[in-house]
């Protein structure tokens, strides 16, 4: 499996089964698979070494495709982490800062409208 973000990616070998959930809802990929190209929701999708143990992959939706045994997802960012618990904390902090972000992205956007009101404003009195 291939995993690549913005900044970095990954390859994990030897998947034995990945599932995920795109609009349609939650769907499995085992190995042997036919073709698929799907675009992934935002949330945790999973993926299982052939020694049982799961792997836990945050994302704020993907392009996921496979296609000759190959699993590639390529996103904007991810997590991941073999501890279910661990990851979703890290998925809720994650939203936290994000929600933190866009409040202040809002507020800045509020105060440059006002100021161009307040320009325009100006402007049109000054004829």
């Amino acid at each position: 499996m291939f995993l690549q973000d913005a900044t970095h990616s990954e390859r994990f070998d030897e998947v034995a089964s990945f599932v995920g959930e795109d609009a349609s809802g939650s769907f499995g990929i085992l190995p042997g698979h036919g073709r698929l190209l799907t675009v992934l929701d935002f949330g945790l999708a999973r993926f299982r070494h052939p020694d049982g143990n799961w792997h836990f992959i945050a994302l704020p939706g993907a392009v996921l495709s496979f296609a000759d045994n190959e699993l590639a997802i390529s996103t904007r960012r991810y997590l991941w982490d073999t501890d279910q618990r661990r990851i979703g904390k890290a998925l809720d902090e994650e939203l936290r800062r994000e929600e933190e972000d866009l409040s202040a992205i809002r507020e800045n956007l509020r105060r440059l409208e006002q100021e161009m009101l307040r320009s325009l404003w100006n402007l049109e009195r000054s004829r």
